[in-house]
């Protein structure tokens, strides 16, 4: 991508300095001086800052906590449609400062989260446990809860995954659309 870029704008400049003739007026001197610096930036490799960026300086190490989980995903296979599974994902935090959750949310009404509510130091362990309940889901599920903390990136996720088999009491339901005669 980087590379059809660098080719498509030294085209573009190329184009314009070839159709352009001798008595360019200024402002097209201008565009041309603009694209053969942003064609030189490209052949360096140079990281253009957008000029709407406020922020570019990378998270301070020491202010920030660090995830180690185990694993951010569970897969709790096939169940039947109704029952209720519990997942405790673990964590350590291998950052330098205290690890601070300010938010966890569930991706659906039938997931909620439970979650270690004090800062966990540097080096010691915690949780986020996931309870999913199937009643009126049915077919492959992957539900997500999403975790806000003082980490970089700030937003974290966690996912259960699996396959909700249909109950015949609930595949038995009749249509509530009006019956034809």
């Amino acid at each position: 991508m980087k590379n059809y870029l660098r080719y498509s704008a030294l085209a573009l400049a190329s184009a314009l300095i070839t159709i352009s003739c001798n008595n360019k007026t200024p402002e097209e001197a201008e565009r041309i001086k603009a694209l053969e610096q942003k064609i030189s930036q490209l052949e360096q490799n140079q990281v253009v800052t957008p000029s709407n960026v406020q922020n570019v300086q990378p998270a301070d190490p020491s202010t920030v906590g660090v995830f180690e989980f185990g694993a951010m995903e569970h897969d709790f296979g096939t169940i039947a449609e109704g029952e209720v599974i519990e997942h405790v994902f673990n964590f350590k935090n291998t950052g330098q400062a205290p690890l601070v959750i300010s938010n966890i949310q569930a991706s659906c009404g039938c997931t909620s989260p439970d979650w270690t509510k004090t800062p966990i130091k540097p080096g010691d362990e915690g949780f986020v446990k996931v309870v999913f309940n199937s009643a009126g889901k049915s077919g492959v599920q992957s539900p997500t809860v999403t975790i806000q903390a003082n980490t970089s990136p700030n937003v974290t996720r966690l996912r259960l995954k699996g396959t909700v088999n249909q109950t015949t009491a609930s595949a038995a339901k009749p249509s509530l659309g009006p019956v034809k005669k």
